[in-house]
Parts: C-alpha cells; structure tokens; sequence
C-alpha cells in the first residue's frame, strides 16, 4: 500500500470560484517541536474544462515564475477562464524566501527531488504532494525557470523530445503558442527528479522555460514570461485571447548531446569570448579561465566541442571546476 502525503491544503481546489491559501508541511524545528511550514497555493476554477497546473518557484533564485504567476493570480477572475487553473508561484517557498537555489532547510534541489516521498525532507514532502495530488489532475503543466544566479539565457519555453508524437505534437503547439522566440529542446545532464520530467512521463503536455537569468530580470524577460496568458488561452482555459502573441514563428533549437553543455575544466575566472545568441565553431575557443592562484600562468582556452548558438553562459565569473561555462544548440526539426 501507497503511503498518503502528510501534507494538507487548507482551499478546496474542485469547486467553482477563486480562493487562496496553502499546503501545510508538518515539520519539527529547533524552536518549535509542532510546526508546520506552509507554501502559497491558489485556484482558480469556473466549470468543466481543462485544468493548467503552474508553477514559478522551482528553484529559489529564479524570480520570473513567482513575478509572473503573482501577477496572474491576482488578474484572473472566474469569468475569465473555462476550466480551472492552479498556481504554485513559489513552489520551494524556503528557497525563494532565502534568494537560494537549492531549499535552506535541507539543501535539497526541488528539482531533482521528484516524485519524492512522504518521509523524505521538507522538499521531498512537497514534490511528493505536487506528484500524487497536483500532477494527476492536470491537462497542462508549466514550470517557469530562468538561469537563476549563475547562468545568462535565451528566453525560451523548453521540453524533452517525447516518443509519443502525440504529446510531442501537443507540446510543441503549446510552447508555439506561448510565443517565445526559442523552443528549447534539452537534455537532463546534471541528474534525475525533474518535475518537467516526471510531468512528461504521465503524459502530460509540459513545458518549462528559461527566461533569462537573476541578472537580467526586467522588462523584457517578464514580458516574456507574461506570455503564458497565450498558452492558457491556446489550451482553451483563458476565454479572450491575449493582446500580447509574442514571436510568430520561435526558432527550434536542441541541445540533445553531452558534449553540448561545456563544463569548467578546472577552477578560476571566467572570461567569455562569446555573448548569447552568437555563432559558435566546434574547435573555437569559447572563453578562458584565468588562475587565482598562479595570476603568472597563461589562462587555460575552454573549447566547444560542437557548433551552433551559445544559447547559454555562465554569468558568475568566479568559477569552481565541474560547473556549467556554457551550452551550444543548434536549429532541429521535430
């Protein structure tokens, strides 16, 4: 028998009608024996039809997600929607309340903790609710990402390539909708237990995005984001269509290979040769990492072992070996 989650919702999310509240994850503290902690969830429900699940949140130093649905849960009323639609906008409420990517109370990465378990930590506990109590009900799932802390990025809606050509088709219409000027087509390079992926593998239509980094968090990147209003309007949750259709045609790019996501060989500051969105050769020097310790050294060339756009570069100069300096996509047809 399956152990239940030990968390509880305080709204109810299958009547009609707009309500706010949280998930209470019971925890024991050193300050509090009885505790619980508790992650802001809303719904927004009017009649039969599709149900969106939206999350923003994922990782704590990406801002994009909570601004965006934040700003979505206080515009959409009843009358507006089809269906219903729920939303997560900090679903690892510890990281965002810290500015920290991974949760501060266990350390953990939300996304790498999925479908979790009842008896795991605080962000397990939580991934294993939104797996077993969010997901199943959901038509449509969105995880707002960006590049957080340490990585500049392309605005794009992202997914795996699916074997079912169904839910492939059904995704790739969906992220057209949306109106960003990239599809992202990746691989999962630095582990397993990503909400995006687990979504995928129930079937569901998924996306997630990158839409730029902490560092470029403004205007442009949030009207980006601001985009999904055409996803939900696309998946016929949203009656009136947004005024706001974005890129008409978005370029597909993947990064499918290994050898596409360039890691650091060693440790030192990064200098890049190169600005996303450029043109990069397999063999080409992408940038170099100069010695703290030995400043007299020549710096150490990075090389991109294959061709296409710098989709992403690492923004954080100082830089520890093993960690991300940069991906290379290239336009695919799928």
């Amino acid at each position: 028998m399956t152990e239940r989650s030990h968390l509880t919702c305080n709204i109810d999310l299958t009547t009609d009608g707009k309500r706010s509240g949280f998930l209470a994850v019971p925890q024991s503290t050193n300050s509090a024996g009885w505790a619980k902690y508790f992650v802001p969830i809303s719904v927004i429900r009017n009649g039969e039809g599709p149900t969106a699940v939206l999350f923003g949140g994922n990782h704590g130093d990406e801002y994009e997600g909570p601004v965006t649905l934040m700003n979505l849960t206080r515009e959409l009323s009843p009358e507006q929607i089809s269906g219903r639609v729920i939303l997560m906008p900090m679903l690892n409420h510890p990281a965002v309340a810290g500015g920290t990517r991974l949760s501060p109370i266990d350390g953990v990465n939300m996304n790498r903790a999925f479908p979790g378990s009842p008896r795991d930590s605080i962000t397990g506990q939580i991934a294993h609710y939104v797996a077993t109590e969010i997901l199943p009900a959901a038509d449509l799932v969105i995880d707002i990402h960006s590049g957080g802390s340490s990585m500049h990025m392309l605005p794009s809606v992202n997914m795996h390539r699916m074997e079912n050509r169904e839910q492939m088709d059904g995704m790739l219409a969906a992220a057209r909708a949306w109106g960003a000027p990239y599809i992202f087509l990746y691989a999962d390079i630095a582990g397993s237990g990503l909400l995006p992926t687990y979504a995928e593998s129930l079937g569901k239509v998924t996306l997630g995005t990158e839409m730029g980094s902490k560092a470029q968090f403004g205007v442009e990147m949030l009207r980006h984001s601001a985009r999904v209003r055409n996803v939900l309007h696309h998946a016929g949750i949203l009656k009136e269509c947004p005024n706001d259709p974005g890129t008409t045609e978005p370029l597909v790019v993947a990064a499918e290979d290994e050898q596409d996501y360039i890691m650091s060989p060693s440790s030192g500051i990064y200098e890049p040769f190169f600005e996303i969105g450029d043109a990069v050769e397999a063999g080409q020097a992408v940038g170099q990492l100069h010695s703290i310790e030995h400043p007299e050294r020549d710096p150490e060339k990075v090389f991109a072992a294959s061709s296409g756009i710098l989709f992403t570069r690492r923004s954080v100069p100082l830089t520890k070996q093993g960690e991300c300096l940069a991906v290379i996509t290239r336009e695919v047809k799928v």
